[in-house]
């Protein structure tokens, strides 16, 4: 039999009084935004976390073994390098360098902490259209990219501004987006390996000097057809266990992992979204409960006509889900509104993925049913007695 409205006791019973449909469609919309909220979250910061890696040109990637997480950690010889580039499948290996400085926020002259990316501008490491469009600009001494995306803290983020860096004056030459996340903190700025050295030099003894022979970072660009998985395992037993060699995949499962166990970040979002699915049984609850009690001769006229509690139940758990998807899509709409405003503001990748909609939908079609089954319970105890 196919689903009419019409001929849907549910339904009828649900819109019956559209303004008491729309106050209990609030509640439930504000469970799905908090739920959608709380995941999104929690997917943003690992989300950001990835995407610089997502950026890199290569099919392998070295580091030293006792690094942690990409942007922590001890770098690896530059020697390792030539070693790789000298195998005959292997078309270039690069280096990628980063570090953290203090920059002047040039406006109101505050300190903060922001994190450098450094390489040879030439080298095609790096999807950013702003690398190459301003290759020249970033041989030069003292410049760099800004990350458009970096917190709103560090002052304006446009070509021309001049500040200091290290203590060090810095020009800004043009501009890139990226996002910040658990590594970079404030910000990012992308410079020239040269001007690693400028700024990175003559620091305080705690800190170190910067060279170029300490690399934080490997990247390999394999010959056309060549196997990444096969090629990795045969530069690592060449190069030992000092130096761990991962494909693009690995790296970013490698850095997720990190981050997973490393903060309990992702545990309280966790709760948090589990808070929220609660929120949202006790709300539908409210609101099916409300239509039982309102109903009550109905239902046991019901059951006193010969309908049993099987059919009762499909009724209730027919609202539930019926108010699952009314109150599904303005929650989305909401959310997918407060993912770009608060993307803005933070500077975090919020994506909105069929993926993940999907799940939070399954998430909401749970929390109603859980509501119906624990409503039906008062439905069953309908006395076909009370009627008369």
């Amino acid at each position: 039999m196919v689903w009419h409205p019409k001929s849907s006791v549910a339904w009828l019973n649900l819109t019956h009084n559209p303004k008491k449909l729309l106050t209990s469609l609030n509640g439930i919309v504000f469970s799905v935004v908090l739920m959608f909220m709380f995941t999104g979250f929690k997917n943003a910061l690992y989300d950001s976390q990835l995407i610089f890696l997502q950026k890199l040109n290569g099919e392998l990637f070295l580091k030293s073994s006792g690094r942690s997480s990409f942007a922590r950690g001890g770098p690896f010889p530059r020697r390792v390098l030539y070693q790789v580039q000298s195998t005959p499948a292997v078309e270039q290996a690069y280096p990628l360098y980063l570090d953290y400085a203090f920059w002047k926020n040039p406006e109101t002259r505050e300190p903060l902490l922001i994190q450098v990316i450094a390489f040879n501008p030439l080298a095609p490491i790096l999807d950013f259209p702003a690398i190459e469009a301003n290759q020249a600009l970033l041989q030069s001494p003292g410049t760099a990219l800004i990350d458009v995306r970096s917190l709103a803290a560090v002052g304006p983020r446009e070509a021309g501004v001049v500040t200091e860096l290290s203590d060090r004056t810095i020009e800004i030459v043009g501009t890139f987006d990226l996002g910040t996340n658990f590594s970079s903190g404030n910000g990012n700025l992308i410079m020239s390996d040269q001007n690693l050295l400028r700024f990175f030099t003559n620091r305080e003894p705690k800190q170190g000097d910067r060279n170029l022979e300490g690399i934080d970072i490997g990247i390999v660009q394999l010959a056309p057809d060549t196997d990444a998985q096969q090629m990795a395992s045969t530069l690592a037993q060449q190069l030992g266990s000092d130096i761990d060699i991962m494909t693009k995949d690995e790296l970013m499962e490698w850095e997720r992992r990190y981050w997973q166990e490393s903060t309990n970040i992702g545990f309280i979002f966790d709760i948090l979204t589990f808070m929220g699915l609660i929120v949202g049984v006790v709300l539908v609850y409210q609101v099916l409960y409300a239509d039982i009690t309102n109903n009550w001769s109905e239902y046991a006229t019901l059951k006193a006509i010969g309908y049993k509690n099987v059919y009762l139940l499909r009724i209730i758990l027919e609202e539930a889900i019926l108010l699952s998807l009314l109150g599904f899509f303005p929650g989305l709409i909401i959310s997918s509104v407060l993912f770009n405003l608060t993307g803005g503001a933070t500077g975090l990748i919020f994506n909105m993925t069929l993926s993940r909609i999907l799940q939070m939908y399954g998430s909401t079609l749970t929390m109603a049913v859980i509501s119906g089954l624990i409503a039906v319970l008062r439905v069953q105890q309908a006395d076909p007695a009370e009627v008369f």
